[in-house]
């Protein structure tokens, strides 16, 4: 079993679905009190996010180049970046380790092509939705990605930071969630990717009539792939 090396606390409230999703899977594959062999390496998400505010994402790659450099030197075989939003400054982190990094848009664009999906709606911190550096990982795999509207799209990111993050689920942030996907479903989204790892945390299955993506579950599940391969 490989040892995964866990970049998380971005926010903690997503960490902590990583941790259970991929303990539960070793459990449930290998049977018995088989877990996960995984180191976790929490940063404070307060620092990070100035980083982002201040569009200082050479500082931020800087700092989590050095995360990912202590998780090696603990022993991971490979890293996994627990947020869509950091996968930004993933050529940053690269630079300072020897260990491969498994990149969340590539698993996730695995998982829509296997069900034949050409077009997804993409809900995501504003820097996921109006920057290239995720939406063309996905349209590299022929992937046509659909954002919501400007107006939309900043209620979506407050909701991620203001609520989700801080472990606020909000009923009524799920009924507008719902309403952005149906509108993106109306415009063509065959399917819709969850591209933050707190919004699986809102929106489920049941609460949309097209596949959903929830990039924490696809990464993490891919995550332990990796780990059990011979």
């Amino acid at each position: 079993m490989k040892v995964i090396g866990l970049m998380g606390g971005m926010s903690w409230e997503s960490s902590v679905e990583y941790y259970r999703i991929i303990n539960e899977d070793v459990k449930r594959r290998l049977g018995g009190l088989h877990s996960a062999k995984c180191l976790l390496y929490s940063v404070d998400f307060a620092e990070i996010e100035r980083y982002q505010s201040d569009d200082d994402w050479k500082q931020a790659g800087e700092a989590l180049g050095d995360v990912a450099h202590s998780l090696e030197k603990g022993g991971a075989d490979f890293l996994v970046i627990c947020t869509n939003t950091m996968h930004k400054v993933i050529g940053e982190i690269q630079k300072k380790i020897s260990i491969p990094i498994l990149h969340i848009a590539d698993a996730t664009a695995h998982q829509i092509k296997e069900q034949g999906i050409n077009s997804v709606g993409l809900l995501g911190t504003r820097y996921t939705m109006e920057q290239d550096f995720y939406k063309s990982r996905l349209e590299s795999n022929d992937i046509k990605v659909m954002v919501p509207k400007d107006e939309e799209r900043e209620i979506v990111n407050m909701i991620i930071y203001e609520e989700l993050c801080l472990g606020k689920v909000q009923a009524a942030s799920r009924d507008f969630y719902k309403k952005v996907i149906h509108g993106l479903i109306r415009d063509g989204a065959e399917g819709i990717i969850l591209g933050c790892t707190e919004i699986g945390l809102l929106i489920k299955p049941e609460d949309v009539n097209v596949p959903l993506f929830d990039t924490t579950n696809i990464h993490a599940l891919e995550a332990v792939n990796i780990s059990l391969k011979k």
